[in-house]
């Protein structure tokens, strides 16, 4: 089950009408804490962290505990922020309860990377400056294709606060800032929360911008869309 970005508010009506049914919770860090109170006094809750840069439970433990309380015959909610299958790491689960025949539903949530550009007053298509966006991981920079992403019109970028200064390299050096050297860069931090900020400004400058932040969790927006943000400015 996805659980949105941020606030409670953006739960589906069907995720939250089956967390009303739920005899054990699994979830993870970046879930709302307001989303427990949804369940049942008697739901078994197991806190499984998958926080990036902190201790988590290992995916193999995760997965015996979902099939061992299938298996118990409750009603088991594994409860991911946004949405599950956007980079949820769903795959090993869901082959495990499939191995152990247990039946299982995917209920999807909003991911933060619609979500959070929203929410900072950034368009991910336009007719004129973004006819494409792509969305990707950058936990593992070395594995991308940065030819290829340096020519889309829109770029968001899910788990790169870490690597922030590598992904700015990577796209200057193969030619994002070809036609403009302003190309612009929104950094969206715990979007969807009371704590939302939000950082403006062009490839060549932002990693400067925000040195002394610790960035995570984040979404980056990178792309002319992003100077639409002015018109929520004041909103």
């Amino acid at each position: 089950m996805g659980a949105g970005p941020g606030d409670v508010e953006y739960l589906t009506v069907k995720a939250y009408r089956l967390l009303a049914q739920a005899g054990v919770l699994v979830y993870d860090a970046l879930v709302d804490q307001q989303l427990l109170k949804l369940v049942p006094n008697d739901c078994l809750k197991v806190y499984v962290g998958k926080r990036g840069g902190l201790p988590s439970t290992p995916q193999t433990e995760i997965n015996q505990l979902l099939v061992k309380y299938c298996q118990q015959g409750k009603i088991v909610i594994r409860l991911k922020s946004g949405d599950p299958f956007i980079f949820g790491r769903c795959t090993s689960e869901i082959q495990a309860l499939y191995a152990a025949g247990c039946n299982f539903e995917a209920v999807p949530g909003i991911s933060s990377a619609i979500a959070a550009p929203m929410l900072a007053g950034i368009p991910l298509t336009d007719a004129v400056v973004s006819r494409c966006f792509a969305v990707f991981s950058a936990h593992q920079p070395d594995n991308l294709d940065w030819e290829a992403l340096s020519r889309l019109d829109t770029l968001v970028i899910l788990m790169g606060g870490q690597h922030l200064s590598e992904i700015i390299h990577q796209l200057i050096k193969n030619g994002k800032n070809k036609f403009t050297s302003i190309t612009p860069i929104a950094i969206i931090r715990k979007a969807g929360t009371a704590e939302q900020q939000v950082w403006i400004g062009k490839l060549s400058t932002i990693v400067e911008q925000v040195h002394s932040v610790h960035l995570s969790p984040s979404v980056i927006v990178i792309g002319s869309v992003v100077e639409y943000a002015r018109f929520f400015e004041n909103m």
